[in-house]
């Protein structure tokens, strides 16, 4: 399984005004705009490590998600939510040639944890054997900042700062992430079932 982030969040999405306000940072001075861009780099990392840790798409963009086969055909489980829109359902043949499938065929069932896509009558079709099948989507809780739930936006500032506070340190912890965000983001993380049930 592959899964490729077709667009970026665009530069206008992200709130550098807000992270020079949470920072503190000075303001009036001529060279106001000097460390815009080490700012988005610190909140596009705040963004993709809560996305790592929750599997929610914070700013809607397109993906890509290919396979080699349905792990149930009654309904496939989609790797992040949520899930806005699919867009293409493409079967590849063992020879690479592809037939993009009738979207009448297939539909999204929306779902905050585990979006699904469901066929529209009994089974997803067959993928060859070694074939594969991708999948085009949109996900995202917002097409702009002022979209994201208040906590989610407050969580991506406060790991933003951390990451700029902490930008010179070397010996953190792997997958350091300070009690404050991990509260914010808890209730975003996916439910775990046990018993072998899908995850």
């Amino acid at each position: 399984m592959m899964l490729i982030e077709e667009t970026s969040v665009p530069d206008t999405a992200l709130p550098v005004e807000q992270f020079k306000a949470h920072l503190r940072l000075g303001t009036g001075f001529g060279e106001d705009n000097l460390q815009d861009e080490v700012l988005k780099s610190f909140l596009r990392a705040a963004m993709a490590a809560i996305e790592a840790r929750t599997g929610k798409v914070l700013i809607e963009r397109g993906f890509s998600w290919t396979l080699t086969g349905w792990r149930d055909r009654a309904g496939q489980v989609l790797p992040v939510a949520p899930v806005t829109d699919v867009a293409q359902v493409t079967l590849v043949d063992a020879l690479g040639a592809e037939a993009v499938l009738d979207a009448e065929l297939y539909r999204l069932e929306a779902d905050s944890q585990r979006p699904k896509l469901r066929p529209v009558g009994a089974w997803l079709p067959n993928v060859a054997t070694g074939g594969e099948v991708r999948i085009s989507f949109d996900a995202g809780f917002a097409t702009e900042w002022g979209g994201l739930p208040a906590d989610l936006a407050q969580a991506v500032l406060m790991l933003a700062a951390h990451y700029y506070e902490y930008r010179h340190e070397t010996k953190l912890g792997d997958g350091c992430m300070p009690f404050g965000v991990t509260s914010l983001i808890q209730r975003y993380r996916n439910v775990r079932i046990s018993f072998g049930a899908e995850q």
